[in-house]
């Protein structure tokens, strides 16, 4: 199956938080399992770092080798995206948070995230 994690999984993934769920934490480390990160989380976390808003336990250079090693996919932004972007509802504002959402649609790929604005959209969630 596939897997479209949130900023704050793909975080707390990296970080070893016990606020990642036992569940997610068990999707994520599966070998069978595809795993994507969105170029809009990088982008955030990128934004954050340089803003002095987040700290990471890796440099921000070295996330595409943390990817690699721990079998993450990166998933770029097409223009497709951004056409379900452009007909998503505006329950939820953040702007990051709604490109994973509709990059999620248009794959058809499940997303890893606690966060409940998720639900209100038509896309598969787990945690």
């Amino acid at each position: 199956m596939n897997y479209l994690l949130d900023t704050h999984a793909f975080l707390w993934y990296i970080d070893g938080n016990s606020a990642l769920s036992d569940n997610a934490k068990v999707i994520i480390e599966d070998q069978s399992a595809v795993k994507f990160v969105s170029t809009a989380s990088l982008w955030e976390i990128s934004i954050k770092i340089s803003l002095d808003k987040l700290r990471l336990t890796l440099d921000f250079d070295s996330l595409p080798t943390f990817m690699d090693r721990n079998d993450f996919k990166n998933i770029a932004i097409e223009f497709s995206h951004l056409q379900q972007l452009n007909q998503l509802p505006h329950f939820h504002k953040d702007p990051f948070d709604r490109l994973i959402i509709s990059q999620a649609i248009t794959e058809n790929i499940t997303i890893i995230s606690a966060d409940q604005h998720f639900k209100i959209y038509p896309v598969a969630t787990i945690w």
